[in-house]
């Protein structure tokens, strides 16, 4: 596949294409690099490249700010649609091969990707040899920006994710629960947020929709937690916890199976709190075989509440979307 990608990118550079896309979307060169991952001058060759190419001026500065010419706007009008109809050829061409090989990228949050994906990813390498499936971590905003602007095909995050050229699939329902050193003062079986307030706690990072669901529980009671740590990793949250350095709040997946420790304990929580997990993907992504294996393996593992699941059949009830 990648030869044709190839042969199909030899007129109109892709990687081009979304440079100039996100210079217009920034108005800066230098933000558009950033959110590339790469630097100033070579994003400003990348258009330089295009407007020799195409032999028109595509950009031009007014004020502080870098605008699409009359000739660059027309090209915006239709490059999505050049992106999407090289990933459908692409996709389609695929879904003639024999077995399912291919590259996804797949966003994930920590905690799903160290408890929820390891044994179905280990399932879809055993079944699937020739599929490769690229797995970066962060947080639900960045990950959603990532989807719409196809530089991942999906994405399992937290809830909530909006966008309109966005589907969302709901996947797991994943209870939090509060855990302490099981030798220091007790946790009581049921903890409400007047019990958690007026101890040191380790929570996460105020990014993360996870801190988001934590501040509102607490919220809903009149209350403001004041944490002693903000950590963006629930395994480092554990260690604090269990070093008793404070009481923590996490998702009940990362202290189940290999996820336990022995120096813990947890507690429900009253009121009961929860997160949805998800699968975000682009309403008119095309869901080639590599891609559909992955999306029914995540949603067949989110169902039956565990991640060490083969991958599903294929689903009729999948939309092409």
């Amino acid at each position: 596949m990648q030869s044709i990608r190839n042969t199909l990118e030899k007129t109109l550079n892709l990687d081009q294409l979304k440079s100039f896309g996100l210079v217009i979307e920034t108005g800066s060169f230098s933000a558009a690099a950033d959110r590339l991952g790469l630097t100033q001058p070579a994003v400003s060759l990348q258009i330089r490249q295009l407007e020799r190419k195409l032999a028109v001026r595509l950009v031009e500065r007014v004020g502080k700010r870098a605008k699409a010419t009359p000739a660059g706007a027309e090209l915006l009008r239709h490059a999505h649609h050049i992106e999407t109809a090289v990933e459908s050829a692409i996709d389609a061409l695929a879904d003639h091969a024999s077995g399912v090989t291919g590259r996804v990228r797949l966003g994930t949050g920590a905690t799903a990707c160290l408890y929820f994906l390891p044994g179905l990813l280990r399932g879809l390498r055993e079944q699937f040899p020739a599929l490769s499936i690229v797995v970066s971590t962060g947080n639900t905003d960045d990950h959603v920006r990532k989807v719409e602007e196809n530089s991942i095909d999906l994405a399992l995050v937290t809830l909530p994710a909006a966008g309109r050229s966005l589907s969302v699939m709901p996947v797991l329902d994943d209870e939090f629960v509060a855990i302490g050193r099981s030798d220091l003062a007790s946790l009581k079986a049921r903890v409400a947020p007047a019990d958690l307030a007026a101890l040191p706690l380790v929570l996460f990072e105020p990014a993360a929709n996870t801190r988001k669901l934590v501040d509102r529980w607490f919220a809903a009671e009149g209350l403001q937690p004041q944490p002693v740590m903000e950590l963006g990793s629930v395994e480092a949250m554990k260690e604090m916890v269990a070093a008793g350095l404070g009481y923590g709040i996490v998702p009940r997946m990362a202290m189940a199976g290999r996820g336990a420790h022995p120096d813990l304990q947890t507690s429900r929580l009253n009121p009961r709190m929860h997160r949805t997990l998800a699968v975000v993907i682009r309403r008119d992504k095309p869901v080639n075989k590599a891609l559909r294996v992955v999306l029914d393996a995540i949603l067949a593992a989110g169902k039956k509440g565990s991640p060490a699941v083969i991958p599903a059949k294929r689903s009729k009830k999948t939309p092409r979307t």
